[in-house]
């Protein structure tokens, strides 16, 4: 399995940024795909997750009502729309894959993207 992020950029506060996560499989029918993000000096941290069957979602507290995640089938691409952006969330964004897991814990994901930076603005 292979994860290829891209969409971040810089932005200011209050706007807004969509991230892609492109999966290189298209056996996914029982995986978990996750965004997860790491600032500077900071350990990495769960942003959301989704179920590729089910489409159920689910938020870090820091990012609900602001942050949507999103699949696409027929691209197998997993989406994260950041609106209302905060300085406090810079950092670089990680997506992540593994089968049939609801855990928050980076440990517990074995598939992982290359990253993509996202710098908001004050």
């Amino acid at each position: 399995v292979q994860l290829q992020a891209s969409g971040g950029g810089m932005v200011q506060a209050g706007g807004s940024l969509r991230l892609s996560c492109v999966a290189s499989t298209r056996s996914f029918s029982t995986y978990v795909m996750a965004w997860f993000r790491q600032a500077p000096g900071k350990e990495r941290e769960f942003v959301a997750r989704i179920s590729w069957r089910t489409a159920s979602t689910y938020y870090a507290d820091s990012v609900k009502g602001r942050f949507t995640i999103s699949r696409d089938n027929a691209k197998n691409t997993v989406y994260l729309q950041m609106n209302s952006l905060k300085p406090d969330d810079t950092a670089v964004y990680y997506c992540a894959a593994e089968p049939g897991t609801f855990y928050t814990d980076p440990l517990r994901y074995s598939f992982w993207g290359q990253g993509t930076l996202v710098t908001v603005s004050s």
